[in-house]
């Protein structure tokens, strides 16, 4: 029960960051970048878009679904052991899909976007969390 608080926890503060970005894209206004000035040239660059759809928008996409799977393993709909295997097998991709845009970032586009970081770290946060579950 504690690991599904822990990554529901997380999934909201994604949803808050990816929602943030999202707001700040529709307005056609450069989101405040706390550390580092990059963050609206890796927001804007060709790396920011799969089929199509802004990073963002996948990224609001997989907390939610990380939120929603955690919510229905609490309140027992459906199998556990099943939503166990999704939030994991998700949190996994997501999680590589992170090292992958990080790496991005750092030898492609040449810049750092705090933002991008900030969601790599949630999600890499995650993945930490289950393993310490399996280990503990």
């Amino acid at each position: 029960m504690t690991l599904y608080a822990a990554l529901f926890a997380l999934a909201i503060m994604g949803i808050n960051e990816t929602t943030y970005l999202i707001r700040k894209r529709l307005a056609q206004s450069a989101p405040v970048c706390p550390i580092g000035e990059d963050c609206e040239k890796v927001l804007t660059s060709e790396h920011s878009k799969i089929f199509v759809l802004p990073l963002d928008l996948w990224g609001l996409f997989f907390y939610g679904v990380i939120a929603l799977a955690c919510s229905l393993a609490v309140i027992g709909v459906g199998d556990a052991t099943r939503w166990s295997i999704a939030i994991e097998s998700a949190v996994a991709i997501g999680a590589l899909l992170s090292v992958f845009f990080t790496y991005l970032q750092w030898r492609i586009i040449r810049a750092w976007c705090f933002w991008c970081l900030t969601s790599a770290f949630t999600v890499w946060t995650m993945g930490v969390i289950i393993l310490l579950s399996k280990v503990l």
